[in-house]
This record gives C-alpha cells, sequence and structure tokens, in this order.
C-alpha cells in the first residue's frame, strides 16, 4: 500500500489505483505491425481463455472465428493505418474464438500508438507508481516508436510502420445512466454547478442545492414558478427569451451577466449554459439551466481591461490638466464613483514640486475631477482652485506616508470634517460617501500630488485588489503628468527665450504700415524658431523679415535669437538682399559646425542631432521713394502681394536653397509695388497641413488677403481663422505691410559737377528748400552736413555726385558719387588741415552711414526735426 505523511492534506492523499478501478475488467492486447500478439491482460485471458503464454508472439488472425472475418479486419486495420483521417483508430465489432472453441461477437475499440502511449495506455512500463497486483503477465519491454503525426498520407503511413494496435473491449457493459434513476438524481442533487431544469411550459421542476443556495429559496417554494417570477429583472426576462429558444430549435445558449443576487454583498459575474433535454425518442421535453460563478475571471479581465484602457487613454497630450482629467475618466465608473486629481501648486505650473517630505497642512490645486453624475455636483473645489487639506484626511495621509490609503467613512471621521471642512462634511452626507482610497501621484521619486477615489453609488468598500489597480493607473498617470510638467516647463522657457528675442512692437516708419501674428506650437514637439523682424533702414526704406529656424525647443529659440541678430547687423550694412542671404548662409554652416563639434555653449550636441541647424529665410526691402521692393528668398514660401483692387498674387521669386547648405548662389526680384498693397509673408507653419493639399491652402489664404482696405490686424485674424486649425502643429508667424510712398514733393534731386565752387551753389539750394518746406530752424546744420559731404566727395570720389534731400518724419541728407571706397570716421591731431568733417557730421545728426550701389556708394546723414507747436 502507498504511504501517507501525517501532514498531508486531505486532498493530495494518494490511493491505490484499484480502489475504485477494476483493470481485470476490460480485456486488452497488443498486436504490432506484423499483426502479432505481443502483450495480453488478464482480461483478455478472462475473455477468451488463452494463457499470455498461449498467445503472445502468435499471429493475431488465428484468434478470428473465419479467414474472411481475419482479412476483413486486417484491412480495416491497414485503412485506419494509412488514413490520417481515421486518426489511427478503428471500432467495431469482431467474432473471435474463446479457447474452448465458441465463437465471441467482441465489440472492440483499437487505437494506433507507439510503444510509450501503448505503456500509459495499458499502466505498464518501468515507471514508478504502477501496482504489482494488475496486469502482471504483460511485457513491461520497452520499445522505441514515431510518434503519430498529422502528415500527409505516405509519411504518415510511414511514420506508422513501427507502430502497435492496443486493442480494448470490455467484459461486461453496466446499465445505461437513464436506467439508474437514483444515482442521476444524486448527481443532480449533489453537483457542483448550479443547475435547475424547467419544463416545456418555463416553470421550474427541479433545482439542485447550489442552485437553491443561490436563489435563497428552496425548490419546494418555487416548483412551478417561472423564472422571472422567481427572480424578477430585465436578465431574467432575457434568459427565459434564450430558455424558449432553447426549446423550440433544440440548440443550446449561453449567456453572461453581471448582477447582485440575494444575499451577496457584491456585484457577481454569471455564465448560463441553457440545454435543451431529450427523452430516448428525441423528442425535447424541457431545458436545463446550468450557471456558473466566474466572478473572479470576470473581476480579473476587467481590472486587465482597465489597465490597457489606462496605459491608452492617459497621456495623450503633454498637456498636464487634460492627461489628470483622462486619468479621472478612465477610473469612472470602472473603479469609483467620484475621482478628483490635486497637484501641487507648482506642478501644475511646470515647475518643479518641493524637495523633500511633505509635512502638515498640505496645498493643492484642483486638476480634475469626474463623477457618475453630470456636472460632478459632488465637487467642493473648481477646477484650477486650490485648497488646504488637513493631515488627518485621507489626501494628506497619502501624501505624508507617499503611499495608498484606503478608509471608511465611518462616524468619527464625519463629525472631523464637520467641524474643520463643513462643506466637505455636507457633500458626504448628501451623496452617502461610504469608501474612499487616496494613492499619491509619484514619478522618478517625486510626489507630485495625489489622486482620490469615493464610492457612494455602488455600495461594495475599497478592497486590496483595487488599490492595488488604482496604484497602477495612477502610477501610468503620475509618469504622464510628469513628462508633461518637464515639457511644459522646457516650453514655458522657450517660449520665454523666443519672447524675448522677438521684437515686442514694431518700430514706425514712413515706408509701411505693419501688423503680425505669433503662435508658438501646441504640440509635443515643442516650441519652434520661428521669427519676424522689421528693420528701418536709412532713406526711409524698410526691410521685413520672415525665417523659419529647424527643430523645437530651446535650441532652436537660440538659433534663431542668433539668426534674428545677425539679420539685423547685415542690414545695417545695407547689404542687397541676395548678399545678406549669402552672409547668413556662411553663418549657419558654422552653427552647423559649431553643434557637430559639441563646441556650443552648454552640454555638448549629441550625434543625433549634429548637423540639424538649418532655416528658411525671406528678406525684403520696400523703397517708398520708388516704390521699388527687392526680395530673396532661402527656401522659404513665396510672399503674396494684395494689389489696392484687392486681386492677390503669389511673387515668383526663385527658391533658393535654405540656409546651411552653402556654395549656392541666392536670386533677388525687383518688383515696383502701388502704393496701398499689401506684401503678406509668413513661414510654412500657416500653410502646411496633412488634411489638405497646398494648392488648397494657397486658395483659401488668397481669399483670406483679399481685403485691400481692411485694417491689418483684421486681415491677420481672417488669415488665421480660414487656415489654422484649432490647435497648431508648427510654429506660425504672420507679417503684414502695407506700403506707403513719399509725395514728389517731399524728396528733391540735384545732380552736381566736380568742382569746388559747387558747394557753394548746393548750400544755396539746399537753403531755398528747407525755407519751402519750412524748416528754417534746419538750415544751419543742414549747410553744415551739406558742406562737408560734398566736398568730400568732390575731393576723394569720382563723377557722377548727387545730393538729395529726403523730407519725412526726419530730414535726411544724401550725397552719392562714382566711388566704392567708403568712408572712415578718424579723429583728426591738433594740426591736421582736415579730417573733422565727418566728425562734425556725426555729432550734428541723429544718425549717418554708408551703403554700396551698384555704381557707386552712397552717403547718408538723418537729422531729427523739431516738433512743431499747434
Amino acid at each position: 500500500m502507498a504511504m501517507i505523511r501525517p501532514d498531508t492534506e486531505h486532498e493530495e492523499q494518494s490511493v491505490r489505483s484499484n480502489v475504485f478501478v477494476d483493470e481485470s475488467s476490460t480485456a486488452k492486447a497488443a498486436v504490432d505491425a506484423q499483426g502479432v500478439v505481443t502483450r495480453w491482460s488478464e482480461g483478455a485471458r478472462r475473455l477468451l481463455g488463452y494463457a499470455p503464454a498461449e498467445v503472445v508472439g502468435r499471429p493475431l488472425a488465428g484468434l478470428f472465428a473465419d479467414a474472411e472475418t481475419a482479412e476483413s479486419a486486417a484491412r480495416a486495420a491497414e485503412e485506419a493505418r494509412r488514413s490520417p483521417e481515421a486518426l489511427g483508430r478503428w471500432s467495431g465489432t469482431v467474432t473471435l474464438l474463446h479457447r474452448d472453441g465458441e465463437q465471441v461477437d467482441v465489440p472492440l475499440l483499437a487505437h494506433l500508438r507507439t510503444t510509450p502511449d501503448l505503456q500509459a495506455s495499458t499502466g505498464t512500463g518501468t515507471g514508478t507508481g504502477t501496482d504489482t497486483d494488475t496486469d502482471t503477465d504483460i511485457e513491461t519491454e520497452t520499445s522505441t516508436g514515431t510518434e503519430v503525426s498529422s502528415e500527409a498520407p505516405e509519411a504518415s503511413a510511414a511514420s506508422r510502420a513501427d507502430a502497435e494496435w492496443l486493442l480494448v473491449s470490455p467484459l461486461s457493459r453496466p446499465p445505461p445512466c437513464t436506467e439508474d434513476g437514483e444515482l442521476i438524481e444524486e448527481f443532480f442533487v449533489q453537483s457542483p454547478c448550479k443547475m435547475a431544469i424547467y419544463d416545456t411550459h418555463l416553470r421550474l421542476r427541479c433545482a439542485n442545492e447550489d442552485m437553491e443556495r443561490l436563489l435563497g429559496l428552496a425548490q419546494d417554494d418555487v416548483r412551478g414558478l417561472r423564472l422571472p417570477e422567481i427572480v424578477p429583472g430585465p436578465e431574467s426576462e432575457n434568459t427565459e427569451r434564450h430558455m424558449r429558444l432553447a426549446l423550440e430549435t433544440g440548440v443550446p445558449r449561453q449567456l453572461a451577466y453581471s448582477l447582485r443576487m440575494v444575499g451577496h454583498e457584491h456585484e457577481l459575474a454569471w455564465s448560463l449554459s441553457i440545454s435543451p433535454l431529450r427523452d430516448h425518442e428525441k423528442r425535447v421535453r424541457g431545458v436545463m439551466v446550468a450557471t456558473h460563478d466566474v466572478t473572479s475571471q470576470h473581476t480579473a479581465r476587467q481590472r486587465l481591461l482597465l489597465v490597457n484602457e489606462a496605459s491608452v487613454r492617459i497621456g495623450s497630450t503633454l498637456d498636464i490638466g487634460r492627461t489628470a482629467q483622462e486619468l479621472t475618466d478612465v477610473s469612472v465608473p470602472v473603479l469609483a464613483d467620484f475621482v478628483t486629481v490635486d497637484l501641487i501648486p507648482t506642478v501644475n505650473e511646470g515647475g518643479e514640486p518641493p524637495s523633500g517630505p511633505l509635512t502638515g497642512r498640505v496645498t493643492l490645486r484642483r486638476a480634475a475631477c469626474s463623477s457618475v453624475f453630470e456636472g460632478v455636483p459632488e465637487s467642493v473645489v473648481p477646477v484650477g482652485e486650490t485648497d488646504v487639506y488637513s493631515d488627518y484626511s485621507p489626501a494628506a495621509e497619502s501624501l505624508l506616508t507617499a503611499r495608498g490609503v484606503v478608509s471608511r467613512m465611518t462616524e468619527p471621521a464625519t463629525n472631523r470634517w464637520r467641524i474643520q471642512a463643513p462643506e466637505r462634511a455636507a457633500k458626504a452626507r448628501e451623496f452617502g460617501f461610504h469608501a474612499m482610497m487616496a494613492v499619491p501621484l509619484r514619478a522618478r521619486g517625486t510626489t507630485l500630488g495625489v489622486a482620490t477615489f469615493t464610492r457612494h453609488r455602488r455600495p461594495e468598500s475599497f478592497e486590496q485588489e483595487d488599490l492595488l489597480l488604482a496604484e497602477e493607473i495612477t502610477a501610468r498617470a503620475a509618469v504622464c503628468i510628469d513628462n508633461a510638467r518637464r515639457f511644459t516647463h522646457e516650453r514655458e522657457t522657450a517660449l520665454t527665450l523666443q519672447r524675448s528675442l522677438l521684437p515686442r512692437k514694431l518700430p514706425e516708419n514712413a515706408a509701411a504700415e505693419v501688423a503680425f501674428r505669433y503662435l508658438p506650437a501646441d504640440t509635443r514637439a515643442g516650441v519652434g524658431g520661428d521669427w519676424f523682424d522689421v528693420i528701418p533702414l536709412s532713406s526711409s526704406r524698410v526691410a521685413l523679415v520672415v525665417g523659419d529656424v529647424v527643430g523645437h525647443g530651446l535650441q532652436a529659440s537660440a538659433t534663431m535669437g542668433r539668426l534674428r541678430t545677425a539679420v539685423r547687423t547685415l542690414a545695417d550694412v545695407d547689404l542687397p538682399p541676395d548678399e545678406l542671404l549669402t552672409h547668413l548662409d556662411d553663418l549657419v554652416n558654422h552653427l552647423a559646425a559649431e553643434a557637430a563639434s559639441g563646441q556650443g555653449v552648454g552640454a555638448p550636441i549629441t550625434a543625433e542631432s549634429a548637423g540639424d541647424v538649418g532655416a528658411t529665410c525671406l528678406y525684403a526691402v520696400y523703397d517708398p521713394v520708388s516704390r521699388h521692393c527687392s526680395l530673396a528668398r532661402a527656401g522659404h514660401p513665396q510672399p503674396a502681394v494684395v494689389s489696392p483692387d484687392g486681386a492677390v498674387e503669389f511673387l515668383d521669386l526663385p527658391a533658393g536653397p535654405p540656409l546651411g547648405l552653402g556654395n549656392l548662389p541666392f536670386e533677388s526680384v525687383d518688383v515696383d509695388l502701388a502704393e496701398g498693397s499689401i506684401l503678406a509673408l509668413y513661414t510654412n507653419g500657416l500653410i502646411e497641413r496633412r488634411e489638405r493639399g497646398i494648392d488648397e491652402t494657397l486658395a483659401a489664404l488668397s481669399e483670406a488677403l483679399s481685403q485691400p482696405t481692411a485694417p491689418l490686424e483684421e486681415i491677420c485674424d481672417s488669415v488665421l481663422k480660414a487656415l489654422l486649425p484649432p490647435h497648431p502643429a508648427d510654429d506660425v508667424a504672420l507679417l503684414l505691410a502695407r506700403t506707403h510712398a513719399l509725395d514728389a514733393n517731399q524728396v528733391v534731386t540735384w545732380e552736381l559737377n566736380c568742382d569746388p565752387a559747387v558747394v557753394s551753389e548746393a548750400r544755396g539750394e539746399v537753403s531755398a528748400q528747407l525755407a519751402d518746406w519750412g524748416l528754417d530752424e534746419a538750415v544751419f546744420t543742414t549747410e553744415l552736413v551739406v558742406s562737408e559731404l560734398v566736398t568730400n566727395a568732390i575731393r576723394y570720389a569720382e563723377a557722377p555726385i548727387q545730393l538729395r534731400l529726403i523730407h519725412d518724419r526726419s530730414l535726411i541728407c544724401e550725397v552719392s558719387d562714382g566711388s566704392n571706397t567708403a568712408p572712415h570716421l578718424r579723429r583728426a591731431r591738433v594740426f591736421d588741415e582736415g579730417g573733422r568733417g565727418l566728425l562734425l557730421v556725426a555729432q550734428l545728426t541723429q544718425s549717418w552711414g554708408t551703403r554700396q550701389g551698384v555704381g557707386g556708394k552712397t552717403i547718408w546723414a538723418e537729422q531729427s526735426l523739431p516738433v512743431m507747436g499747434l
């Protein structure tokens, strides 16, 4: 007998294999591929009377009643062996010869098995645990066979060539279960499955003990009632409908419900099997309903679904409030009836949370909340507002201990609320709060806030599994909120840097009226490097610039600032647009090389970011005297011009390569603009949309711009409204300039000879002109400036010499000559006869400078005019 340890559990105790199983009640034999008997059991001896020694090693054909039967059996065996559809199995009745000569009809089941399979089936072999008093006369010899597989017929037949047939036949057959009413009845009553039988009128006939416990009623109390009469509700109505379908069609049905039964505190999940019951004539005589409690499987599945949904839904954006709201939305109503997320105030603003553990009363800002009720009436603190949490509250306790807290709303806790937080206590009583759970939001070792879960409609209290689930989804949300916080911090830093680098107010100028819009990107990519500028130039001209740096974030903003500064410096030199872009391209190449070598300011640039410095730019110079505009672009979208009659034209400028490619030329294009024309410059964030083609976008832009007389501010708003989505995916810069022109009487030009005598004549002409303009107070200074500039041109330059006065908001004096040699300001020594002219001009005027032209240079000086009294 098998030995049992005293401490062995009852369910784990082993028993003898023949206590319930009589091995000798079945005849078993094994036959090899050649038809020779290799094994013979005690049951086989009892069936046919042959001892093992009389049969083993002899052909099985000798046991058949006649040769024809043996041949038929051999053909059937061969067919079963070769046919994969037969699965290596044959069944039927054969006539065999008993040892005493009588013919015996034997119901036979034959299995084609390899030797290990045969040993497992017969209980023989060399393994432990086999009783020595069963099948002792069966050989324990082990041979190697080939596993049966579902290969092609040829391969399957080959693999079975060395297999053996296991033949089994019962010596006697017990009566069918239908004749053993007592056994059936006891099985039905004691079955661990909850079962009930209904007749063809769907009236309850009987229910087993587990079903009685589930219903909370004895079957004698409800026999003859329909299911909706026993357990009223929509689930019962639906179940009865499927019971009727099972009776009508004879097809079983499967249902699943989640509901709370009488006597159960929690809602349970049930799986229902509805099966029609037939009599021996195959007539449907009733229906059986079997119910299985699958609450644990259902709960586990729901928890996995919630975790999966949380991983998908939480963190869809890098917005702190949106991420917090996603956490509350995911948790209601699956986990709780009312959920809030409160963050440390600095976290909401993208700042760093306080270092070290929190102590005492905690101040938090409400970031999000959700409820099973519309409008979240349970909330006391509006979203965005702050509140102080006492140290005894679950939220504060969770933050102070840095772990989840599960609590029940007991009377003492409600009393403390009534004293220190009367509004919260009133809400708790009004909605019937009975269970609360607080979980800290922690990420990367830092506490960001707390999520509070409350139940008031669901009667169940929170359990340990609920806390683990809440901690799982809250941990995911905390990482997403921390990512959003870091992104917000970097974005605000980049915006601050960018705002400091962009012009806060555009300068007033006589050449054009300007308006602009700048919108930073509202995506994970962060703030980009778009910029614009309006630069006053000499002779009342103005330069208009729009550019876009490759990339986003602080690096792009810093690069933008450097390029904007470079453009202003180059513009002061009065370079033509194509030359300015050439110099700017050189600067971008230097920046890229600096980034690649890791010699930039701050930490070295990684290999991934090396060479990513690049930009596009559009530079235009407009002269209000000639109404002439010169433009050049480096990989930037073409500008649009709106004529005074409303027609919109996109200027066909040579695209030019983006800045940073190097050694490629840029080309300028000159156009004349009518007074009142609108020049529109913009970055690609305005016109590049995935869901709309470029032609459609330019058509929409053209329509929005075709308002020649509308204020520029209104046109800017119309353009953004027509072209941009609510949350732009890229930075957008838009600059509009409505051109002005100076009247002919505001500009006077004189052609001068290279003769020192013309200096006095020039002074006289200038004095007369200033008198006509009513600028008598400026005559003395202007005469000195004209004398010095004309004298220098005659002495050091060459013809042609031209003098021009421009009367605008200031008075501008220009002297042009045919020489490209630029003058230099120097300090004259005591006994020097010259060298003081430009110094005198610089001291008498507001500003002065020189610019190169196609045929020479121009020296200009600008002086402010006195403010005229009213």
